[in-house]
């Protein structure tokens, strides 16, 4: 008996250490891809999971990308001044960089619907609210079904254009795209969440040497 309350004790600790609020720390997110087109999955299976990881502290949020196919991906958002600097590093454009507002345009608001439900989902001890967001963007149809937590002072490069109808940072995000007929099917996961110090270096706007701007970079 006293084996069981135990564990139960532990199992209620963990849960409230979940549920705190967290201004500064990692989130690590793993991202599945899958279509109904052959020779694209094959072409998937080579690039295999995409792994992200995401520093975070009060307002500001950086998260990068790696693969050895599709080189680095950096994302640096500002959410006080609405500022973001986009970073990629493959064989195929070199190094370059794009800043924007992550603000959402007057044209993605009108090409977007989102849904608050009443649905829940439990990710890694948090409670996540689910949102039902269907929009068009540069020839493609997406439909998404996001499920956020506001225990998380983050921003995701995913969602953070999305509005003021859209709370919370995404732990599981489930994405269909459909494009000049061919669909699309994407999962994002948080895996892993840990409260930590964030050296500010991380979330300099400023872009490093070697780099070049452009107005726009492939998938942005």
């Amino acid at each position: 008996m006293r084996k069981i309350i135990f564990l139960l004790v532990c199992v209620f600790s963990i849960s409230m250490n979940a549920q705190q609020q967290i201004d500064e720390g990692v989130v690590i997110s793993k991202q599945t891809m899958s279509s109904d087109n052959e020779q694209v999955n094959a072409q998937l299976a080579m690039m295999g999971n995409m792994i992200s990881t995401t520093y975070f502290k009060n307002d500001k949020t950086r998260s990068e990308t790696s693969n050895p196919m599709t080189g680095t991906t950096v994302f640096i958002a500002n959410n006080t001044s609405k500022k973001s600097m986009v970073l990629m590093d493959n064989a195929m454009i070199g190094k370059k960089y794009m800043e924007a507002d992550i603000s959402p345009s007057k044209e993605d608001l009108e090409n977007m619907k989102i849904v608050k439900t009443n649905e829940k989902k439990t990710v890694l001890g948090y409670e996540c609210q689910r949102y039902n967001v269907t929009m068009a963007k540069d020839g493609a149809d997406m439909t998404m079904a996001i499920y956020t937590t506001n225990k998380l002072k983050a921003i995701s490069q995913q969602t953070a254009s999305f509005g003021k109808d859209f709370e919370g940072f995404p732990l599981y995000m489930d994405i269909s795209i459909l494009q000049q007929g061919m669909a699309l099917n994407m999962v994002i996961e948080v895996t892993e969440i840990k409260a930590e110090k964030v050296s500010d270096d991380k979330f300099s706007l400023t872009p490093p040497e070697g780099y070049s701007k452009v107005d726009n970079l492939p998938g942005m």
